[in-house]
């Protein structure tokens, strides 16, 4: 039975997983094309090119950007309607959440059962230039000067608009899981600390917090490696890669180095490159911390 529960999966993952990166791995050192039985090993030379190349470099640049801010950005907003929704009602009686919170709850939720790509399509109308209700709402309040503002279309803006829509796409799923884990606190504690005279703020630093610390951390690196992804996004709002390549990423370079340039040792180099830069940021979020000396 163990074989069965522990044996299979491992099988799978190691057919599905571990195989193709080893794969991969041993591409980036070739010239294969893709389409070929035959290719020649070039050792570094992909790995070589790749810190020699402009496009590269900015899309690492640009990935760093998304993976300093979406994160941050997405998780205090699901931490804040998570705590809304649960602790923040009224200041008398039990801890209990905002009138109408179940309501909320379902709302802030639903951009997560959406498809990126349809999120994607949806935003890029919300910032058109012409049509959009970004600058139509901009403008009904009297700043003429986002009348016909390309959003993403100027080098400025376009990063700022492509993360604010990973923002709404992302947040209500990560306040679910919030919710969950302040449900999973023991409810004499916020009994215990109404009894003691402790407000709906208290209550949410020195109870909620410290409570789902590890739920966040966990919430935090998978949110890091889909900022290090986001590819649908960014191919919904600039398959091109923005003004001056302002929003181009990663796995845009990687599409575009083997699927339209035929060069897919090189993009499996990419994609290693990649693979390296999340392990560094998993590994740099679960780092061994030192205990404090008595």
């Amino acid at each position: 039975m163990l074989a069965v529960f522990v044996g299979v999966p491992l099988a799978l993952y190691l057919v599905f997983v571990i195989w193709p990166m080893l794969q991969a791995t041993v591409y980036s050192f070739t010239d294969w094309s893709g389409f070929s039985g035959s290719f020649g090993f070039v050792g570094l030379n992909n790995y070589i090119e790749l810190f020699r190349d402009e496009s590269f470099l900015i899309a690492i640049r640009n990935n760093l950007i998304i993976l300093a801010a979406l994160p941050v950005l997405s998780l205090a907003i699901g931490l804040l309607l998570a705590v809304m929704v649960t602790v923040a009602g009224p200041s008398r009686g039990g801890v209990r959440g905002v009138r109408g919170s179940a309501f909320y709850r379902v709302v802030a939720f639903f951009p997560a059962v959406i498809p990126s790509i349809i999120i994607g399509i949806i935003f890029a109308q919300v910032y058109d230039p012409n049509n959009g209700i970004l600058n139509g709402a901009l403008t009904g309040i009297g700043l003429e000067q986002f009348r016909s503002f390309a959003w993403l279309g100027e080098a400025s803006t376009a990063m700022a608009a492509t993360i604010a829509a990973m923002v709404w796409a992302t947040s209500g799923f990560y306040m679910v899981l919030f919710i969950a884990a302040i449900r999973g606190i023991d409810t004499e504690l916020f009994e215990a600390a109404r009894l003691d005279g402790a407000g709906r703020m208290r209550i949410t630093l020195s109870i909620v917090l410290p409570g789902i610390a590890a739920n966040v951390k966990t919430s935090y690196v998978y949110a890091g490696i889909a900022a290090l992804d986001s590819f649908v996004f960014l191919q919904a709002f600039n398959p091109s890669g923005g003004p001056k390549r302002s929003t181009l990423g990663i796995t845009q370079e990687i599409y575009s180095t083997a699927f339209q340039e035929g060069r897919f040792g090189l993009a499996c180099a990419m994609g290693i490159v990649l693979t390296l830069l999340t392990f560094a940021f998993v590994g740099l979020i679960h780092r061994p911390r030192k205990k404090a000396a008595r």
